[in-house]
């Protein structure tokens, strides 16, 4: 099994750890650092909404928790037939560590969907905007 396989696997194992009483949408991400370690997430939902927290952020906030800052890719699952793609609040996250970060979406039926955050943010406002 490749990394980029085994990555999309561990993203799909996070969906049965979301916790999603409200929305009912799991979703999964496991997110590689460039050292090859990889930190996973879960979405937590909340009942007040605001505080729920992506997949996505969930694992790159427990990398940078952990010391970690340069990421190689994230892999991105959901149980829907149809690709599930970051939201605008994680893609903004993704740009302040990773520019260029490498996003795969895995579908339930384990088909994969490459891009790269350009791609999917274009127009990416990241800490190099705020250089004078």
């Amino acid at each position: 099994m490749d990394e980029k396989t085994a990555l999309c696997q561990k993203a799909v194992e996070m969906l049965k750890m979301a916790y999603v009483p409200y929305s009912r949408f799991p979703v999964g991400a496991a997110l590689e650092c460039a050292d090859g370690t990889v930190f996973t997430g879960c979405n937590i939902e909340n009942a007040a909404y605001t505080p729920t927290v992506c997949a996505e952020r969930t694992a790159v906030f427990k990398a940078v928790s952990e010391g970690r800052r340069a990421f190689r890719r994230i892999a991105i699952a959901a149980d829907t037939e149809k690709f599930c793609a970051p939201c605008g609040v994680c893609r903004q996250v993704l740009e302040e560590f990773a520019p260029e970060i490498e996003v795969i979406l895995v579908n339930r039926e384990g088909k994969t969907l490459e891009l790269t955050l350009p791609e999917l943010l274009p127009y990416g406002f990241g800490p190099k905007d705020l250089e004078r």
